[in-house]
């Protein structure tokens, strides 16, 4: 087993100028975990969140930065079962709550929050979208309610029919929650602008609504004249009483951005109509959660062609800049993935 390994590291919390990238020892294999060589790596915002400190959340120093990883598994603890050297595989819950980050050429990953990656899928596609499609699952099965896999048919015939609102259906989450909702065949509204419309609708919302419009919240009430089953805003950035507006009785707001956002919230409407609201973010999932997501995401990369929209790769001495472009919101929908 190699002793040295290449990595982006920080030695505290701090601006993305603080990650350094350089040799790093390789770190030890602990019991119920794999030594894992990563073929690529994410980066998400939440990863400048956890580096620059905004998001409290134990981390050990030297701290090397990273949440999602695909790789192959190349040594096993002797209690950690199910798997084998030679088997690809998938993490996207390393990086915060006291675990070491995967941006480094070699990462150790506990067995519980590892799964397995076919052959056939490009590591790329993969770990770009770990975290939308996890996410995505998770706010609207989880959080949300919404009912998996339900047919056209049997909600019609049912009387039940389920509405999605996606506002900022265009992203990475967004994207990702309008497919899901979509292939669960609920009816889904989705906000966009006018040029990523024809996309969005491509990956299956029923109407598309240009949130620069001034009516925009109309128009959405006047597509959903029964009400949204659940609302979600990926941006974090409109506040509460849009989803309100849209929801149904007994409807469910998920919240899952808006990091140092406040907004009025407006109880009456909430009690009289019996809504809930529920905060939601992927670092707190359970790992039995984590891994009912799991089986969402293989199923999408196996079984379908769905991608990240813009997908830019970049090496270990880039980290440091593309933290710098997501905090800037310079990003766009881009994902970024790191090949180290």
């Amino acid at each position: 087993m190699v002793a040295m390994m290449r990595a982006a590291w920080i030695a505290e919390r701090g601006p993305a100028s603080s990650i350094r990238v350089s040799e790093v020892p390789v770190p030890t294999l602990e019991a119920g975990e794999l030594f894992v060589r990563v073929e690529a790596a994410a980066v998400d915002p939440v990863d400048t969140l956890v580096r620059s400190g905004r998001y409290a959340t134990p981390i050990p120093f030297p701290f090397i930065v990273g949440r999602d990883l695909v790789g192959t598994v190349e040594a096993v603890a002797p209690d950690a079962a199910g798997f084998a050297p030679g088997d690809r595989v998938w993490c996207n819950s390393l990086g915060h709550a006291g675990r070491q980050g995967v941006t480094a050429e070699y990462a150790c990953v506990p067995a519980d929050r590892a799964y397995p990656l076919m052959p056939q899928v490009d590591a790329v596609r993969a770990v770009s979208l770990l975290h939308p499609l996890a996410t995505a699952h998770l706010a609207l099965f989880t959080h949300g309610g919404l009912t998996p896999n339900r047919s056209a048919g049997d909600a019609a015939s049912s009387g039940a029919t389920q509405t999605v609102v996606v506002a900022g259906g265009a992203g990475n989450v967004g994207s990702a929650l309008v497919a899901l909702a979509s292939e669960a065949g609920a009816r889904v509204i989705a906000t966009a602008s006018a040029t990523d419309a024809s996309y969005v609708a491509g990956l299956g919302a029923t109407a598309v609504v240009d949130y620069r419009s001034t009516d925009w919240l109309e128009h959405i009430v006047r597509l959903t004249p029964e009400g949204a089953s659940v609302s979600i805003d990926t941006s974090g950035s409109v506040g509460i009483e849009w989803a309100l507006s849209a929801a149904r009785p007994r409807g469910r707001i998920v919240v899952l951005a808006g990091f140092g956002q406040t907004f009025p919230l407006p109880v009456g409407a909430l009690y009289t109509r019996d809504i809930t609201i529920t905060g939601f973010a992927i670092s707190t999932a359970s790992v039995a959660e984590l891994a009912a997501a799991a089986g969402t995401v293989n199923r999408i990369l196996v079984d379908t062609d769905f991608s990240a929209r813009r997908v830019e790769t970049v090496g270990l001495a880039d980290v440091a800049r593309v933290h710098e472009q997501i905090e800037r919101r310079q990003a766009g929908s881009t994902r970024f993935v790191v090949i180290p």
